[in-house]
């Protein structure tokens, strides 16, 4: 069994953590540096979790619990103007972050107007690249009702709806709703504010763990960070400037390097004797070729497609 834990602390002795992580068969699922300080998810195996924890202590860091480590979220707004853009959505987008998850804000091209808002199809599949979406809305019941059932229900994943007043109605358009906060120019610092925050992260931890028991039912064919640690190694990635390289999703990851320049080579790489592109389906993101998603499938459609083969 293994856990998700992060290290929060200096870059001092860092070296030692990432051989101790390697020993006990670990892996390394983010790393970010800024200046003397590192932060460090890893996943390690529940039984070495106390040795892990004592080095942690020993350079000087600390070890703090990370519910929503190895996933993706999109905080989405209305529009990314001023009006609808506030501090909540960037609160929330950094609370979901000291999590684990890697979280992305966005805003939609035509999301104002309670009567003129909308969102196309380019927007709902970029967002249904996500494994999870946090939608905020305002602070009028009418609006928010409207625009909830126009906007929310052409999202294919879990949604949480973050908003001002208490709706009625819109309970088939998300998965769960966070009411209280709405708009506002403030930061969100309160004691009552932070409940909130956390309130959101709770909401969002169910849905996902709703979707870890769907996976569960029929696991992906190989871990994702199995498929990390392949990836790590190939150089474009490793030379990848951008901020996490390789990002882990529940179900597979995306690894932020061309799609038409790399797709062969990431095709032909070998997991546990297999073509990485015959155990994963491998598409460019919707955002811009940029970036790749590597889709694991299923132990089901593995032996499925591997009955296929043997018929012929």
């Amino acid at each position: 069994m293994y856990e998700v834990i992060m290290y929060d602390g200096g870059i001092y002795r860092s070296d030692e953590l990432f051989e101790l992580i390697e020993d006990v068969g670990g892996v390394v699922l983010m790393k970010n540096r800024s200046s003397q300080m590192l932060t460090v998810t890893m996943s390690i195996p529940s039984e070495d979790r106390p040795l892990v924890e004592a080095l942690c202590k020993d350079i000087g860091g600390q070890v703090r619990e990370v519910p929503l480590a190895g996933t993706e979220i999109a905080v989405v707004g209305p529009t990314l103007g001023r009006h609808h853009m506030p501090h909540p959505i960037c609160d929330i987008a950094e609370y979901l972050r000291r999590c684990g998850a890697i979280t992305v804000v966005m805003g939609l091209a035509r999301g104002r107007g309670k009567l003129t808002s909308q969102i196309n199809l380019q927007e709902t599949s970029i967002i249904d690249e996500y494994d999870a979406c946090v939608f905020m809305l305002g602070n009028f019941k009418s609006c928010v009702e409207t625009k909830a059932d126009l906007l929310l229900s052409k999202i294919n994943i879990p949604t949480v709806l973050v908003c001002g007043p208490k709706p009625e109605g819109i309970e088939h358009t998300c998965d769960a709703i966070v009411y209280g906060v709405g708009r506002k120019a403030s930061r969100m610092r309160e004691p009552a504010d932070r409940q909130k925050l956390e309130e959101v992260s709770d909401r969002v931890e169910e849905i996902l763990a709703d979707k870890k028991k769907a996976l569960e039912e029929d696991p992906p064919f190989v871990h994702p960070s199995e498929i990390k640690s392949l990836l790590e190694n190939y150089e474009p990635i490793n030379m990848c400037l951008r901020p996490a390289p390789i990002v882990m999703h529940l179900d597979g990851l995306r690894a932020k390097i061309s799609y038409e320049e790399h797709r062969e080579a990431i095709e032909n790489m070998m997991v546990y004797g297999r073509r990485l592109g015959d155990v994963c389906t491998i598409t460019p993101s919707k955002i811009n070729d940029s970036s790749m998603l590597i889709r694991i499938k299923t132990r089901s459609q593995v032996e499925y497609e591997d009955s296929l083969k043997a018929k012929q």
